[in-house]
């Protein structure tokens, strides 16, 4: 095996090993404050050497998933919150995270995600484990659509960046990567989905829009929405080379996100609340995005 093939399969190991604890960060297997397994553990269980597992959690701890400290491993400190104003007994089991929420969009027939974002990087670990389910057969979308609004890569970002320094570009390019891997391994999903004949319609579709997000946004099968803010935080990120920068950036995975439904009636503050956001989003999808 020549040195480039080992490394396509060593950023292929890292990618599988890395979506798949996020995942597992995201439907409460590892949940709030509890710490991962061992890197030997892990090491172990997915048939890696402990300096693949040993980048991942840098990675990990980079976007601000886990908290890791030597001599006392690594323990998970983001999750995603949710405020609902109509919880259901799914939600109440899972714990307040967007996982059961997607999950139940993903049981019905006809699967409709519209999604504003700073990177897919979220989503793309929730869907996987929706793919996942998909396979096994536990549940069979005969449609997913998939809208997904992105800020353009020409717009000069306010963050990520470093503190001190505003025209260093390397945690610009850095967030590039992240949406470019995550939007890539969305499409890549999706469409083995429709591939393997598993659900027979697909359609994913994404833009760019010269706009910094200042909150996410997801818009579930028209009926349910999923809104929050972007904080704007200080902390240190280690970058591929190793050296650790103190960058100003934002963490989606620790805001809190207000969820409303849509019902009967037209005028209640459910249903004002996705309609105006739904007509946010298709205002922007049909006018300003590219």
């Amino acid at each position: 095996m020549d040195a480039q093939q080992s490394g396509d399969v060593g950023g292929r190991e890292f990618q599988r090993v890395a979506d798949d604890l996020r995942a597992r960060m995201a439907n409460g297997t590892y949940p709030l404050r509890s710490f991962l397994p061992s890197q030997r553990d892990l090491a172990e269980e997915y048939g890696v050497s402990r300096d693949t597992i040993q980048r991942v959690l840098r990675e990990l701890a980079n976007e601000g998933w886990i908290e890791s400290r030597q001599g006392s491993g690594s323990r998970v400190v983001k999750m995603q919150r949710i405020q609902s104003s109509t919880p259901r007994a799914t939600r109440q089991s899972h714990g307040a995270t967007l996982g059961p929420l997607l999950s139940e969009a993903f049981e019905q027939p006809e699967v409709t995600l519209d999604v504003y974002t700073l990177t897919s990087e979220s989503l793309d670990a929730h869907i996987r484990l929706q793919a996942e389910r998909i396979h096994g057969g536990s549940i069979a979308p005969q449609h997913i659509g998939l809208r997904m609004i992105l800020p353009s890569e020409e717009l000069n970002l306010p963050y990520p960046r470093v503190k001190d320094d505003k025209d260093d570009d390397r945690l610009k390019n850095r967030l590039h990567e992240i949406a470019d891997r995550h939007t890539a391994s969305l499409r890549g999903v999706l469409k083995d989905l429709r591939t393997e004949k598993l659900v027979p319609s697909v359609d994913v579709q994404i833009r760019h829009v010269a706009l910094t997000p200042t909150f996410k946004l997801y818009v579930f099968n028209g009926t349910e929405v999923l809104h929050g803010p972007y904080e704007v935080i200080q902390r240190q990120i280690e970058l591929d080379s190793g050296e650790e920068v103190t960058a100003l950036d934002v963490l989606g995975l620790g805001a809190t996100l207000t969820h409303q439904v849509k019902d009967g009636d037209p005028d209640s503050p459910g249903s004002v609340f996705v309609d105006t956001w739904q007509s946010w989003f298709d205002s922007v999808w049909n006018h300003l995005a590219e």
